[in-house]
Parts: structure tokens; sequence; C-alpha cells
């Protein structure tokens, strides 16, 4: 497994210095280490060395899902299946998914790695709905075709896409 290089060391260093405590610098540090552990935080890496009781650690780390306790696909697709996305069409884009992936959206990975499928609340995107987020990326209004299109995309693609972080897929729903 993964353990912290002396550059990933300095870096969590520099990052604890712009706060007033090691406490206070705990989510940017668990996202450091969540990157460091290839996306997922083991319960070493959740310890870091913040010098913080491992149950605070832990305790954060699994109450906020931005943090991963398990190791993900390549690629992690989230739908939104809040209110405004579920009027919208999310649940019958899950179960698209589910049945394009072979998979769960209660986040299973695929067999090859490159997928993991799950749901999650709210994204913030009511307004243009069923929005889904892929790693740093979120896509609203989102199609049957378009979501093909997009997992066809990826299973080519870095697990870091170079997309801004609101995409807009090519083909429009009109409302």
């Amino acid at each position: 497994m993964k353990k912290f290089t002396e550059i990933d060391k300095a870096r969590l260093d520099e990052l604890i210095s712009r706060y007033p405590t090691k406490k206070a610098a705990l989510l940017p540090a668990l996202w450091v280490a969540q990157e460091v552990y290839g996306g997922w935080l083991p319960l070493e890496a959740m310890a870091l060395h913040l010098e913080l009781p491992t149950a605070d650690v832990q305790g954060v780390a699994t109450f906020y899902t931005m943090y991963n306790k398990e190791p993900r696909g390549k690629h992690a697709i989230e739908i939104c299946h809040n209110v405004s996305c579920m009027v919208l069409g999310a649940e019958q884009l899950i179960q698209h998914c589910e049945r394009k992936l072979g998979v769960s959206a209660t986040g299973e990975t695929t067999a090859d790695g490159v997928f993991t499928l799950a749901r999650v609340e709210c994204l913030g995107a009511c307004c243009n709905a069923p929005a889904i987020q892929v790693g740093g990326t979120y896509y609203e209004s989102i199609t049957f075709a378009q979501m093909d299109a997009l997992i066809e995309t990826l299973k080519s693609a870095p697990s870091e896409t170079v997309s801004p972080p609101q995409a807009a897929m090519p083909e429009m729903r009109d409302f």
C-alpha cells in the first residue's frame, strides 16, 4: 500500500501551516491523503500525520461523502437522486447506467476497475436536472444518449479529466 513520501509530507506540512491548528486543517489534509492513496482513504491514511486521535480523523472522514472509504474505479460516476433530479428522470438514468455497466448504483465498481457507480444526494444543479458528477466535473440535463457517449469517452480517458467544472453535454434538452 502506498505511503506518504517526503514530498507528500512536505505538502501536508505547508497546508497545515495555513491553519491555526492541525485539527482545522483536517478537511483539506484528507483531500491530500485521498489523492496520495489513489482516490480513497484507507484507515492508515486517515491517521495522517496530524497528531490527532484516529477516532477524530475517522469521524470526519466517514461523515462526508466526498471522502471514499473504499477503493473506487478509475472513473466514479455519481448520479444525483434528490427531488429535482428524481422528478426529471434520475431513477431511469440510474437504472440505465446499472444495465450498461453491469453494477449497482450502491457504489459498486465494474470488474475491470474502470467505473464506480453511485447514487448521491443533491449536486446543487436542481434547475438543470438530472445532474451527474464524474470526478470533479458536473454534467447537467443529461440524457441516456449523452450518458452513453460519456461512458464511451471515459473508457479510454485518464482518471483525471481536463474538463471545466460545469461541463455541458453537446445535446441539451428543451424544456
